[in-house]
């Protein structure tokens, strides 16, 4: 049984020993507080069939919850929408919010277990930074992860990953993700 006292995750020992260095020297960061480090991946999923059937957000977000490891939050429209059918506080989707260990351990997930089982994966998009730092992408089948039972799936949902980064241009979130061994394309 694993000693929860004890435990790291795999990535932040990878990044004590071998990104830090090995960021301080690319960039010639005089100390160590500026180096650029992970701050939270947020994990969403929009459920637009909400609206005519509100069993599958709580199917979603049972499936975001095994997923992350943690409760998933149910997002609620904050106006009403007449031509979608949306009304005021009516829940649309789920979110995660995902720090420390569990950061870890899912960007480990992430790249490792779920990336490679995409159909026809080529790599993830390396311009899909905002300018600050963090990058955003999005799968289209949430059923890649290992957590999800296949045979118990009744509906397959898209869901967007954002990591945020302490970093302040792209250019050096882009280079801690390849670090990370995130699979850019270019």
């Amino acid at each position: 049984m694993l000693d929860q006292a004890n435990y790291t995750p795999r990535l932040r020992g990878v990044f004590k020993d071998t990104i830090r260095p090995a960021m301080k020297e690319e960039f010639g960061y005089k100390n160590d507080m500026m180096i650029p480090k992970l701050d939270k991946i947020v994990l969403n999923m929009g459920i637009g069939e909400a609206v005519k059937d509100t069993k599958k957000i709580k199917s979603a977000q049972a499936d975001l919850t095994a997923i992350a490891g943690q409760k998933a939050v149910i997002t609620k429209a904050r106006n009403s929408i007449a031509g979608f059918r949306v009304r005021e506080e009516m829940p649309l989707g789920v979110k995660v919010t995902l720090r420390g260990e569990r950061m870890y351990e899912f960007l480990d997930r992430l790249i490792n277990i779920a990336l490679p089982r995409v159909r026809d994966f080529r790599g993830v998009k390396g311009t899909s930074f905002d300018g600050n730092g963090n990058y955003a992408m999005g799968i289209k089948e949430h059923i890649v992860f290992p957590e999800i039972n296949f045979d118990q799936i009744d509906e397959m949902w898209g869901m967007d990953i954002i990591i945020c980064t302490t970093a302040k241009t792209d250019a050096e979130a882009k280079a801690l993700l390849k670090h990370f061994n995130m699979p850019f394309t270019s």
